[in-house]
């Protein structure tokens, strides 16, 4: 126990170090990594090494080219465009537009297929002067809420364990419970970034800088042949997407990225070429260098331990408040499928000993495991700092994205727990 203990610790404080220092928290936490996994838990190098997340360095790296490109020849412009024609003179209405349109390609199978309105989202914001926070909590709300559909891998793995370990839970008060917190969760962003706002800075598809105070409607731009293959790209990375959850194969967005942004590349290497300087490579530093000491700690213990602490707890309240605090820790790191396949398991026992029902208890735990995804230390965060449009931004979400997702690691559990675990006891 005393190598889990130490490794925890460390982690703690190398956020506390970089922070103070103002290092990059991904290159030093990844060597803290190295160096813990190898002289402290004895693990061999390979191994700690493995645990860099090749996949989330794929995916980020894979759909940040692709809608580079469709940036590069101004296709995002001429969509973005028409989307504000569409919402006219009410921006406010953007962000809740993004977060049905991600919850609907959200529930289509696979909850990180909603990414793929994130590159549009964060640019549309950019051209109306909505902060960028609102609209990145708006798709990542939207891709939790849709995560749980009964059409969902959210939905059907968390419904799937309970359904194995004979927790009665209806699916669709899973989706329902996953609606509702999130629509909370959009109403409080419209509260807190709302505010923040600015003029426009362009106009038109391929539009320079707007002048301060010009308020002159875009111009519409046609689409050109080149815009309409990028269009029909677009579309066909979200169709196969749903086409492979539908046929029950879990669908790599950045691969499927990769390959349609290699026809793209082909048909305009000039977009292609302009599309290699929109890939952040400092959030996909920052990512796996915390998620290979995140694997460090699931090879040695460490998230077990937290897991059987919370699960030890004779007050069963306790307990529930902690486990859905573990998953929500754990998921701000790691993925969220993994964490509801591994951490669902740990509410059995406390349903078996009675007291706790479990469809109340179940739902908590999942939409506690998905509502921190925004973090930037996740897939979903990363990919919103990274397709986040003015660069000098990037840095402020970072800092509060992590606010908001490690916020819900605590606020997450007491609300749930106190909307649906504490009545359904009383009951």
């Amino acid at each position: 126990m005393a190598v889990q203990v130490i490794t925890l610790v460390v982690f703690a404080a190398v956020f506390v170090i970089a922070e103070v220092r103002r290092s990059h928290i991904g290159i030093v936490m990844f060597a803290a990594a190295a160096g813990m996994g190898v002289l402290v838990a004895g693990l061999p190098l390979d191994d700690v090494v493995a645990g860099f997340p090749v996949d989330i360095l794929v995916l980020l790296v894979g759909v940040t080219f692709f809608f580079g490109i469709a940036k590069a020849n101004g296709t995002i412009g001429r969509l973005v465009d028409r989307a504000l024609v569409v919402v006219g003179d009410r921006p406010g209405a953007l962000p809740l537009t993004f977060f049905v349109l991600t919850g609907v390609v959200s529930a289509m199978g696979s909850p990180l297929g909603g990414l793929v309105m994130a590159p549009i989202g964060m640019t549309g914001a950019h051209r109306r002067g909505i902060d960028p926070m609102l609209m990145a909590l708006a798709i990542g709300t939207g891709l939790s809420a849709g995560g749980f559909a009964p059409t969902s891998l959210f939905g059907i793995v968390t419904w799937g364990t309970a359904s194995a370990a004979g927790i009665a839970l209806n699916p669709l008060t899973l989706f329902a419970v996953a609606i509702v917190a999130n629509l909370v969760l959009l109403a409080a962003s419209y509260l807190m970034f709302s505010a923040r706002s600015r003029v426009p800075v362009t106009t038109g598809g391929g539009g320079g800088p707007q002048e301060p105070g010009d308020t002159e409607a875009p111009v519409r731009e046609p689409f050109t042949a080149t815009h309409r293959i990028t269009v029909v790209a677009m579309l066909g990375l979200v169709a196969a997407v749903v086409a492979l959850a539908v046929l029950d194969l879990e669908p790599d967005v950045g691969v499927l990225a990769f390959a349609f942004g290699a026809v793209l590349t082909l048909i305009d290497p000039d977009s292609g070429r302009g599309a290699l300087k929109e890939i952040d490579w400092s959030t996909v530093l920052l990512v796996g260098g915390i998620i290979t000491y995140v694997g460090v700690l699931q090879e040695i213990g460490s998230v077990d331990l937290l897991g059987d602490l919370a699960a030890s707890l004779t007050v069963p309240l306790l307990a529930a408040l902690v486990i859905c605090a573990v998953c929500g820790l754990v998921g701000a790191f790691a993925s969220t499928t993994g964490i509801l396949a591994a951490l669902v398991p740990l509410a059995i026992p406390l349903v078996q000993q009675g007291g706790i029902p479990g469809w109340a208890l179940i739902c908590a735990l999942g939409v506690c495991s998905s509502i921190v995804d925004v973090s930037p230390f996740s897939t979903v965060g990363a990919t919103l700092v990274a397709t986040t449009v003015d660069e000098q931004e990037r840095p402020r979400m970072t800092a509060l994205l992590t606010r908001w997702g490690l916020s819900m690691v605590v606020i997450g559990p007491l609300a749930l727990v106190g909307a649906l675990v504490l009545p359904a006891m009383a009951a």
